[in-house]
Formats: C-alpha cells, sequence, structure tokens
C-alpha cells in the first residue's frame, strides 16, 4: 500500500507538469538524471511530530534523487547547543541544520545563503508570511526556509467562558477582568503565565506583544534599547502585572516556562494561555491533556492600547557551508519546502502507519488551503489573520546575550523587584555590549 500511494502521488505530480516539458521533468524543480545519487545527506532537526513525518516521508526524495538522508532529532533544550557545536565543530558533520530564527545571526557565519540557488530555480520566497520570510533572514541575505514558524495564539476554555458569560478576550484588560473571575469562581489560574528564565528567553514572548503594540520596538533606530523608554517601561509593568498586581496567573508564574504552563493549561488549572498554534493538538490530546476539543477554543493574541503586534517565531533548515555536498542538499531543500509537503503533513493523520498530528503549516497557501483548515478546526486561518500584523525578534548575533539579560530582568521583577530600575540596569548593561560590537 505504500509504494502504491507513493506512485500515485508522483503521478499525480508529473500530471502537473507542463505539456511538452519531457519525460525527465521531476517535481518540486528536483534535477533530473539523479546526478547525485548514492549521496548521503545528514539533517539536524529538533524532535517534533512534523519533522518526524518528513523523516517518514523521505523515501519519496530517496526515490527521486537517488539521495539518501539520515535524520538526528534532538528535543529543543538541547538544540542550541548543539547548533554551536556543529558550527566551531566546522567539519560538514551535517549538511542541513535546523535552528531557532533568534539564534540564525549568531550562526550566520558557517550557514550557506540560498538566494543564488533560488534564483536559478524560480523559487520565490513570497510564499510565505512576511514575518516567517523574515525570520530566515540575516543582512539581506536569505539563509534558508522558514519549515516550522508559528505565530502565538490566545488559547481559553470555551466551556468556563460560557459558564460564566464571558467572550473570547480581545484585549488585555479582558483577560484581566476574565482571569480575575474564573480564578475567584473556579479556584483555578486565571491565565497561565510563565516569567521563568531559563536560557530560551520565553517569558519575552508576550513581553513582545506589549512592546510592540505601543508602537516602540526592542530597539530604536539607533539601535538603544527603547523598552527603557517610558511607553516600554510602562509596557513591561503591565505586563509583569498580570502576575504580580492583578493575580491572575496560574501556581508558580515566577519560575514556570513554557512547557511548565502548557502543562498547567492542559491539566485544566487555567482558563487561557497564550501560546503557538502547535499547541492545540496537545490540549485535547488524552495522553496529554485533561480536555476535550469542545473545551479548547483558540483566537488572536488580545490588543493592548488599541493595538495588536503578534509575536512570529520559526525555525529555519539551513545548509551549512562545511556541507560536502552542497547541492545535493539543495535538492534536499527543495523537496523539503514544498508547499504540497506543507500542505499533506496538515491533513494526513498517519504515515507509512505511523500517528502523525501536525497542525503547522509555514506557506500562504497552505494557511488558505480549505482542506487543511477542515482539518484543523481553522487554525489556520486564525493563524494568518495574527500573521498580518507579526513581528520577529531582533535579528542579532548579540541577541542571546541581549535576551538573557531582558530575561532575567523581568523574572526578577515578576517576584516583585522594581520593574523600572531592573528594565533600565538591563538597557545600560545592553548598551555597553553593542558599543564594544560597534553599533554606536
Amino acid at each position: 500500500m505504500k509504494i502504491r500511494c507513493f506512485l500515485v502521488f508522483v503521478a499525480l505530480s508529473f500530471l502537473a507538469v507542463p505539456a511538452g516539458a519531457g519525460d525527465n521533468v521531476l517535481p518540486y524543480k528536483l534535477k533530473s538524471g539523479k546526478p547525485y545519487s548514492g549521496t548521503t545527506l545528514n539533517i539536524l532537526a529538533v524532535v517534533t511530530p512534523q519533522f518526524k513525518s518528513y523523516d517518514l516521508r523521505d523515501e519519496e526524495f530517496e526515490s527521486l534523487t537517488g539521495i539518501n538522508v539520515n535524520w538526528t532529532h534532538i528535543p529543543f533544550v538541547a538544540l542550541q547547543e548543539k547548533v554551536a557545536s556543529v558550527g566551531v565543530a566546522a567539519d560538514g558533520s551535517f549538511d542541513v541544520v535546523n535552528y531557532l530564527d533568534s539564534w540564525g545571526p549568531a550562526n550566520a557565519y558557517w550557514l550557506e545563503p540560498i538566494d543564488g540557488w533560488l534564483k536559478r530555480d524560480g523559487i520565490s520566497m513570497d510564499r510565505y508570511p512576511e514575518a516567517f520570510k523574515k525570520s530566515a533572514m540575516f543582512k539581506g541575505e536569505t539563509l534558508g526556509f522558514p519549515l516550522r514558524a508559528h505565530p502565538m495564539l490566545m488559547f481559553y476554555r470555551k466551556d468556563l467562558f460560557a459558564k460564566h458569560g464571558l467572550a473570547a478576550p480581545k484585549t488585555w484588560n479582558e483577560v484581566v477582568r476574565a482571569g480575575k473571575k474564573i480564578k475567584q469562581q473556579e479556584g483555578i489560574g486565571g491565565l497561565a503565565c510563565y516569567f521563568g528564565a531559563d536560557g530560551n528567553r520565553q517569558n519575552l514572548f508576550i513581553w513582545l506583544n506589549y512592546i510592540w503594540a505601543t508602537g516602540t520596538d526592542v530597539f530604536d533606530k539607533q539601535m538603544k534599547p527603547a523598552w527603557a523608554t517610558p511607553a516600554g517601561l510602562k509596557a513591561t509593568r503591565d505586563y509583569v502585572d498580570l502576575h504580580t498586581k492583578n493575580n491572575i496567573c496560574g501556581k508558580g508564574a515566577v519560575s514556570n516556562v513554557e512547557q511548565d504552563a502548557r502543562i498547567q493549561f492542559a491539566q485544566g488549572n487555567a482558563a487561557m494561555m497564550p501560546v503557538w498554534w502547535w499547541a492545540y493538538s496537545g490540549f485535547y490530546n488524552p495522553n496529554q491533556s485533561k480536555l476535550t476539543k469542545d473545551q479548547v477554543g483558540f483566537a488572536g493574541m488580545p490588543s493592548y492600547k488599541g493595538k495588536t503586534v503578534t509575536y512570529a517565531i520559526s525555525m529555519p533548515y539551513s545548509i551549512s557551508k562545511y556541507s560536502k555536498n552542497k547541492e545535493a542538499a539543495w535538492e534536499f531543500m527543495k523537496w523539503l519546502s514544498n508547499p504540497e509537503l506543507d500542505r499533506r503533513n496538515a491533513i494526513e493523520r498517519s504515515v507509512r502507519g505511523e500517528k502523525i498530528v501536525n497542525n503547522v503549516v509555514t506557506h500562504k497557501s497552505s494557511m488558505a488551503d480549505a482542506e487543511v483548515n477542515a482539518a484543523n478546526d481553522n487554525i489556520q486561518k486564525a493563524a494568518l489573520a495574527s500573521l498580518a500584523n507579526s513581528d520577529i525578534m531582533p535579528q542579532i548575533p548579540e541577541w542571546p546575550e541581549v535576551g538573557d539579560l531582558l530575561s532575567n530582568a523581568i523574572q526578577k521583577a515578576s517576584t516583585g523587584g522594581n520593574v523600572d530600575q531592573l528594565m533600565k540596569e538591563a538597557a545600560s548593561k545592553v548598551e555597553r555590549i553593542l558599543r564594544r560590537a560597534g553599533y554606536y
């Protein structure tokens, strides 16, 4: 059955080839004649159902090209260190690597720009939403494809909101009011918060929505810390106040990281949770959650000061400059990033007999696709709407160090520390870092 399905798909792919194009034209703009047959590519990727399904499907790529693929999947918590070590080793041990977008600038020295290949093969990055496209770039060069990417959404308990006559929150003030009411009457956290500083700077995710909505940014045009302006400080105070003043957060907010907050929501201990769309299927998976699909709703991120700017994040795939198989790796990248694979991965629930639940797509066409949305409760439409006004982490090599200072300051503020003082101190330290780096 596996071989039969594969042959049917390939046959359908060939039907899309223009008449007269020749019998040797392959789908996805792959080179004909299998010029790299026998090559083995080593791929480093994070552990996720989306990428596991790519792994399970790669026999399609191998059949079309003769290129063999070896995958190494590692947990996200270990990925940053692993990616950095691969760059330092400079030995080409991995031909293609997967990383978080904010790590890209620090590793750009060993990631191969793909703009020449894109132009040669007629592939446009405009097939991605602008924030996703931007996340795979550094200094005007495209470093890869944003193949795992997310806007933030607000997940909420539909049953509890209906019980208490509440609508899905559209503003952070509504989040506070709903959170207080549900916490008081249900005895659970109004909002699953994560102010913990764990090295992945997750407590900045929601903070960014506050900062951007003020009309300011993380940095001003001179690369001075804009969070130390009156507007930036007010936004940070309001974010921290979710816990310290408004007291709507669930237990453990000051030490929680994103995973802790997801578990809290999934176990029925919080009424709301701002997080990535990929978490949706886990919120009603009986192996991970006490909730059912009927209990979980989602909406765009709430507005602040009348404006919503949604934080978007991506995990691009890039080719290593140290790879000895760059052209073969590019063939793999074309297959991996094709819109049809993106679409299938969000519709099909099993691959080669293994159950796969994935709602993540990155192409605009997939997000607007009726069949994709029908299979995923229209979450892609909600995500696409959010991406209309969204942004990403600052793309500078110094961001890991800068982000750590900000993350630590916000955690200290959530324990009752002076917000203004902590953020101004962080700004002063960041200015010294950027001055040494030559920004001013």
